[in-house]
């Protein structure tokens, strides 16, 4: 892992990248034109994808499945029989994590206050009335591991605020696990079908798959792409990039758990991302020599590699002050705060999915089983996104209901104003009832 300057780290793995600027991998676009046709790139692959969807349906969706991921079954549904099954056959010990998962996640939501109002001194009735989306979409990803633990973080917040229908999309043949994860939080349907046709089926809905008013859930490139170009037509939490996680660590961190924080973030994906920054060039050694003792004997030790080459680094600061500068420049997904007193540096911190205080909140319980969602805003987003909460899964509508008195009295106002914006129909509607 490099050892760099704070200067360099500008230069190269700090610097930010927004969506229409990425420079696709030679894989990608070799596939994309081996599927699309010569030239054809990523964004114009997925409009491609949307726009058969949206005209064909069923049909669009299975002819994408069998194309990207190689899946002739026609069943796009998996029936509810199976996610049962899939419960029953999942060993004990695991049922038990998983259940002492949702706990913590649905108690954590729980807490969160969301709640209608009405206020009465205003010369009548104003507030607000909350109410909960209809119908969701949540996307898990399948990849190169299953993620129950996604379907967890975004279903369970769902169902707190009132969501009367979720449904899931995956991957086709998704693994025992995800289907289990599905019955534990009694998800509606589970849906075998991945990447941008699994976007666009949930945004437009097609004769087997229900229209959602909102999509939720990380996932891979065409997925991100998917939901950048169906803004406006369905709801969606956020464009998710590649994961990454921010340490910001001392002389008394220990170099052997930031070393596996920072390989386990690496682990991900080989675009993921793991920063550390430290004003102690011991500690940085250290760690960068725990990161090569530690690599050799983890499964995917390949994607780590990579990962820790392409946008990973140890930066030697100043201090850790200028740490806490850096930290909120870059905004990180996760930001993990390994000091001696993580609380005294939290009130310099502003911008981060999630701050992780301490050596015991280590981001992996953030990942499983802390409580809050572990879908958070990457790419730089940290800066004015928040993680999926209960707030993504509710709408705020106004209430106004004025009294006689008031509303005579403020139409006059009401009146003046619009006559300012030359709207002379406003300012009429106005001044008629102060005639009467």
């Amino acid at each position: 892992m490099r050892i760099i300057t704070v200067e360099e780290a500008k230069q190269t793995i700090l610097q930010r990248k927004p969506l229409h600027k990425i420079n696709f991998s030679t894989p990608v676009l070799e596939r994309t034109e081996q599927v699309f046709g010569s030239g054809v790139l990523p964004p114009q692959a997925v409009e491609q994808i949307l726009a058969t969807v949206e005209m064909e349906g069923d049909l669009a969706v299975r002819r994408w499945s069998r194309t990207l991921d190689d899946f002739d079954g026609e069943d796009l549904v998996i029936p509810q029989i199976r996610l049962e099954q899939a419960w029953q056959q999942t060993p004990s010990r695991v049922q038990e994590a998983l259940k002492k998962a949702a706990s913590r996640i649905r108690i954590f939501h729980e807490k969160q206050p969301v709640h209608s109002w009405i206020d009465e001194t205003m010369g009548g009735k104003l507030g607000q009335k909350i109410s909960p989306i209809e119908r969701v979409g949540v996307y898990v990803p399948g990849g190169t591991a299953p993620l129950p633990s996604s379907l967890l973080m975004s279903v369970i917040p769902a169902k707190v605020a009132g969501v009367k229908e979720v449904f899931v999309a995956t991957p086709p043949n998704p693994d025992q696990s995800i289907l289990a994860a599905g019955y534990l939080c009694e998800v509606n349907t589970v849906y075998q079908i991945g990447g941008a046709q699994a976007i666009a089926a949930m945004a437009f809905g097609t004769e087997t798959i229900k229209k959602v008013d909102k999509i939720v859930g990380a996932g891979n490139l065409f997925v991100t792409l998917a939901k950048q170009q169906l803004y406006g037509v369905v709801g969606l939490d956020g464009l998710a990039g590649p994961t990454e996680t921010m340490v910001i660590a001392d002389q008394n961190a220990n170099p052997k758990w930031v070393a596996a924080d920072l390989l386990a973030q690496a682990e991900h994906d080989v675009q993921a991302s793991a920063i550390l920054l430290t004003p102690d060039p011991a500690l940085a050694s250290a760690v960068n020599e725990e990161i090569f003792l530690q690599q050799e004997s983890l499964s995917r030790w390949e994607t780590i590699s990579a990962s820790l080459e392409n946008a990973s680094g140890i930066v030697v600061t100043e201090s850790l002050d200028q740490a806490a500068e850096i930290a909120n420049a870059y905004a990180a997904e996760h930001l993990c705060i390994s000091v001696d007193d993580p609380e005294a540096l939290l009130p310099k911190l502003k911008n981060a999915g999630g701050f992780f205080l301490g050596d015991h909140s280590f981001e992996v319980l953030g990942d499983y089983i802390a409580g809050p969602s572990h879908i958070m805003p990457t790419g730089g987003t940290a800066r004015f996104a928040s993680p999926l909460n209960v707030l993504d899964f509710i709408k705020i509508s106004s209430v106004i209901g004025l009294n006689p008195d008031t509303a005579k009295s403020l139409s006059a106002v009401a009146a003046e104003l619009a006559e300012l914006e030359h709207l002379t129909a406003h300012a009429y509607a106005a001044r008629v009832r102060t005639e009467a």
